[in-house]
């Protein structure tokens, strides 16, 4: 059975409907494009607004004496918090308007993908501002630790403020994880199981193994709340000049000698001035 189409039919057929396809994806199109380039004109306007708003408040200078800046650089962000955020959120409106643009031409999957993230973005937005925050709290705490160590005569301050800013970053990083709804019990168990094992460790150590250690690390701590090395002390029947309160002794100079005696005679024993 011959078709009832002839080659020029068809051919004539299918130009027709190419032409026509065009001409409804025209219009379209056009939309889309118009919507990028409003969209890149404002995210455009937008950064420029934040930069102009962090240089005249010089919100950049409040933001580093705050110890944002240097928690971002140690997160490998080298720009000032201020470019920060205006590359963000000029990302942020392209985003936007590209699923309107997307929409507009009938890319339905690439607009649910959008919208998807967005959706998501507080979860991503809030587990970043834990992590700042808590970077700057361990920050904070290791100082601090570092400082109220060294001023009591610890030699291992520094180690006990990185283990202070370490243990407050696990923390936090959980908890950032939890924000970004990542299921973190496995890891939770595991973490609980360690340190019950380290804390019962240290415990016995301390109990244990080093309690004299520990004894004479208080008693040198209150020490020098009350005594000051050059004044003429008497302990232990010995008469002479506190040279020094070491971690777990006492330096006493008698008669140009050094002499060392456990810090724990302080809580012993009365000490004569």
């Amino acid at each position: 059975m011959e078709s009832s189409f002839s080659p020029q039919e068809a051919l004539t057929s299918v130009l027709h409907s190419l032409s026509s396809a065009f001409a409804g994806f025209l219009p379209k199109a056009l939309t889309g494009l118009g919507v990028l380039l409003v969209g890149w004109l404002l995210a455009k306007l937008a950064s420029r607004a934040i930069r102009t708003a962090f240089d005249k408040f010089k919100l950049n200078d409040l933001l580093g004496r705050l110890g944002l800046t240097g928690t971002l650089n140690r997160l490998g962000l080298q720009d000032p918090p201020g470019e920060l955020l205006a590359r963000l959120v000029h990302f942020l409106i392209i985003i936007l308007f590209v699923q309107s643009a997307a929409l507009s031409v009938g890319l339905v999957a690439v607009s649910g993908a959008i919208t998807a993230f967005f959706a998501y973005l507080p979860n991503l937005v809030a587990g970043l501002m834990v992590l700042l925050i808590g970077m700057a709290v361990a920050q904070f705490a290791s100082g601090a630790v570092t400082r109220s160590a060294r001023d009591s005569g610890v030699e291992f301050a520094p180690i006990l403020g990185r283990i202070v800013s370490s243990l407050i970053i696990f923390v936090v990083g959980l908890m950032a994880v939890t924000q970004l709804q990542i299921d973190t019990n496995v890891i939770r168990s595991t973490v609980l199981v360690l340190l019950a094992g380290c804390a019962l460790a240290l415990a016995l150590a301390f109990g244990l193994g080093t309690r004299d250690i520990t004894r004479n690390l208080v008693a040198g701590y209150y020490a020098r709340k009350l005594f000051t090395p050059g004044e003429e002390i008497e302990i232990q029947g010995r008469r002479g000049t506190l040279a020094g309160i070491a971690p777990v002794h006492v330096l006493l100079e008698e008669d140009g000698r050094l002499t060392t005696i456990p810090n724990s005679v302080f809580i012993e024993e009365a000490v004569k001035q």
